[in-house]
Order: C-alpha cells, then structure tokens, then sequence
C-alpha cells in the first residue's frame, strides 16, 4: 500500500494539500518515535537523578553516550545506505532489490553488532578513564556501561529494520515498536533501579539492564514483521540466503560517507565531553541534563530529515528530481516552524524543564543557561538536519561529513576549549561553542543543495 501511495506521488503532480499531507504522514510517526525514544531517556536520567550519588550516575550515563554512539557508527551508516537504496528501489518498481537489502542490512548489522558488543564489554573501563571521569563516576556506572555496551548488537539490527521500512514508506511501524520497547524500558528502571517487585536496589547498573533488555525485544518484534513480510518488504531466508554484492557495494559506498560523519561528529563530541568534563561532576551533570534535553530539540529536524530522506530517494528513483525538491522544501517549511516553538519552549522554561532532572541549585542554574544558548541555534539546526536528509535520499552522503568535519572540530572543539580554558566561561562557553557548530553546519548543507548537484548522484 505504501509503495502504492508514494508512486503514485511520484508519478504527477500534486498540489499543495497533498504534498503537505505525504510529508506529514511520513514525518509525524517518525517525530513520535523520536520524541518518545528521547523522552523515555530523559526519564531515564530523571529516575538516576533521584538516587545517592545522582551527579555521579548522570555523569555515567553521560560518559557512556557519547562512545556507544561512536561504537553505532558503522550501523547508522549502514541503515542510511540501506533506507537510501530501499527508497530508490522501491522508485524504480522493483521491489526484489528492496527485499535482498533487508537480508544484506540484517546479516551485517548482526555480525558487527556483536563484534563491536564484545569490545565495548571488554574496555569498559579503559573507556571511562579516556573520557576523563572521576573514580566515582567509573565505580558508579561500570556496570552501567558494560550492560549498555553489551547490547549495542540489538540495537544496530532494530536501527537497520526501521530504517528499511522507513525506506518503503512506513514510519508508523517503527514508532509503534519503539513506543512499546521504551514503554518497557521505564517500567524496568522503575523495578531495577529502586529494587521493586522482589528485585534488590541495583542504581545505575539497573538502569542499563532495563536498557538493554528493552532493545532485545525490540528487535525480536522487528525480526519477526520483516519474517511475515506484511509491511511491502520480507525478508526471505531461503530465497535470499547470500549477499547480492552489487546492492551490498552499494549500500555500503552510499553508507561509508555517513559512517565517517558519525565518527567525525562522535569523536568530536568525545573530545567536547572531556572539556566540559575538566569543570567537574557537577557542572558536567548540568551539562550532561542540556544535552539530554537538547537531544529532544533533535526530533522535529531529524523525523522531517527522516521523510526527506525516503521521498527523496522515491522521486530520483523514479526520475522526477523536481518533485524531490519540493518535498525537501516542504518539509523545511513544517520543521522549522516545530524549531521556533521549541526555541519558545527553552528560551521561556529553561529552568523548570531542568528542575525535572535535579534538585541542586547550581545544577538547575548551570543547565538553565545552557538551555537559552540552545534556544538560539534551533532554525539553523532545524535546516541542517531536513537538507542532510534530502542529501541522503539522494545518495550525495558526503557533504553532510564535510559540514560535520567542520561544523564540530573546526568550530565547536576548539572554540570549547578556548571558551573554557583561556576565556573561563565555563558551562556557557561550551553552548556557545555548540551554536557556532550548528550555524556553520547549516551554511554549508544550505550551500551544497543550493547547488543541485545532488540531482545528478545515482543510486542504482
């Protein structure tokens, strides 16, 4: 049905109302998956927040964030080749492509996953101390880490599904299942963490347990909606048992760019984080409570770049770039007016939103004057993350690493570390950092689709 709709989108064209509506339609449940998923994380911080020793357990979490993202490189990268060959395929009116990328995501995203879930269980330790943290924070959140590191493999192979179906044209399934896992998620923190229901007071560590269990169900129910093949793609063991190596050449030559973009801009945060870190736990968990909040600042950008990245993909795969154009523009359009309002939101609410996280005066203080520098960088994040999406779609993956390579160790590292250690602003020099990171980004992916060059990349 999904394939349906969007060729026949593809195929005229539509009028205002209805581009507006095949936007939405796609960008919304994937918005609430996003915010759901985000939120879910941000109780999960609120509950560690209430526990002894909280600006040490957020700090843990904080710390092990940013390397397990570096550690999802290699698999976000592959979900962004595969959602872009799986748009393209379906474009073209050939839905067996579309089906043996299923198999290729799946199997490498398997064998990965537990390669890199071995590792991080392994240098758990070795990581935190790189990152800078104190013995506090290491004996607080050891366990914490190894549990999350451990279950990397889970959701490397629940990203690869979800963005295939996003790929066909459906976005509602990944919200519901998501929805459903971080539904379980809190209900596990609430038992583990606070020792409920028979189970002994386990902190942090429980957290991380709830965490990873919540990610293994999610992917059994992923795995078992491609098995059925309900959703216009199936993955088809007996009939697609081997790579294809052309469609894996070019799942992971679109991919690699991307992977590259996530090391760049991980490897950056990691470097961030140890500055910011060098203020102290304290100011590192106001810190750590802005950054859990900006990650929901995320959402309307990335769910909109989401749908930009599918009908992108559809329109150049059926050979209509001008309609790929006024999908992307639509839905810059709609996500920047969810960015003023969340610009709105942060600039007015600042305070009470961090008042969720701590009790600490200086905590709150700190994490209030982070969250009105973010409220400023809200279009120009806005823009960045849609256009990167409509780059994606069109198998152009490069620009957005270049607009990352610059943005964050060009601008946001180095000006952190001479806002913090020769200016002494402390936790404001860090955002502001942040916002020239994101203003750069976003002249350059503007730049780049002005352009049009990405109209001439070819997928297959």
């Amino acid at each position: 049905m999904e394939m349906e709709e969007n060729k026949r989108g593809c195929e005229g064209t539509l009028s205002r109302v209805e581009l507006r509506k095949q936007v939405a339609d796609l960008a919304w449940p994937a918005l609430m998956e996003l915010l759901i998923t985000t939120l879910f994380g941000m109780v999960d911080m609120m509950m560690v927040g209430h526990t002894p020793n909280s600006a040490a357990g957020i700090t843990a979490i904080g710390l092990t964030n940013q390397p397990m993202f570096m550690g999802l490189a290699a698999f976000q990268a592959l979900t962004v080749g595969a959602t872009a060959v799986v748009a393209w395929s379906i474009g073209a009116g050939r839905p067996d492509d579309a089906n043996k990328s299923t198999f290729i995501t799946i199997t490498l995203t398997t064998v990965l996953g537990i390669v890199v879930s071995l590792l991080g269980i392994l240098f758990s330790e070795e990581i935190y101390r790189f990152m800078g943290a104190e013995p506090i924070v290491i004996k607080e959140g050891l366990g914490y880490m190894q549990v999350v590191m451990g279950g990397i493999v889970f959701q490397a192979v629940s990203m690869g599904i979800a963005g295939i179906l996003r790929g066909v044209g459906d976005s509602r399934t990944p919200m519901t299942v998501n929805l459903f896992s971080n539904i379980l998620n809190v209900f596990g923190n609430y038992v583990l963490i606070f020792g409920k229901l028979g189970f002994p007071v386990m902190g942090v560590t429980g957290a991380g347990i709830s965490t990873t269990l919540s990610r293994a169900v999610a992917t059994v129910i992923f795995l078992y909606i491609v098995l059925r093949g309900e959703k216009a793609i199936k993955l088809d063991i007996i009939k697609n048992h081997t790579l294809d190596m052309g469609l894996t050449k070019k799942i992971i030559t679109i991919g690699l760019p991307a992977a590259g973009e996530q090391l760049v801009l991980r490897g950056g945060q990691i470097m961030y984080a140890r500055v910011v870190a060098g203020l102290g736990t304290d100011v590192y968990a106001a810190h750590q409570i802005a950054i859990n909040i900006f990650g929901l600042s995320f959402c309307p950008g990335q769910a909109y770049g989401m749908a930009a990245t599918t009908l992108t993909g559809q329109s150049l795969g059926a050979k209509r770039p001008d309609m790929a154009e006024k999908y992307s523009y639509e839905a810059r359009r709609q996500g920047m007016y969810i960015a003023i309002g969340v610009a709105l939101i942060f600039l007015f609410f600042g305070r009470q939103i961090a008042m969720l996280y701590s009790s600490d005066p200086q905590v709150i203080s700190q994490a209030a004057i982070a969250l009105m520098i973010i409220a400023i960088v809200q279009p120009m994040q806005s823009t960045q993350f849609i256009l990167s999406g409509s780059l994606r779609g069109a198998g152009d993956t490069k620009w957005p690493l270049y607009s990352t390579l610059i943005g964050m160790w060009g601008f946001r590292v180095v000006l952190a570390h001479v806002f913090i250690n020769y200016m002494g602003w402390g936790i404001a020099g860090a955002w502001i950092a942040t916002a020239c990171d994101q203003l750069m980004r976003s002249i350059v992916i503007e730049l780049r689709y002005r352009s049009g060059r990405w109209k001439r990349v070819k997928v297959i």
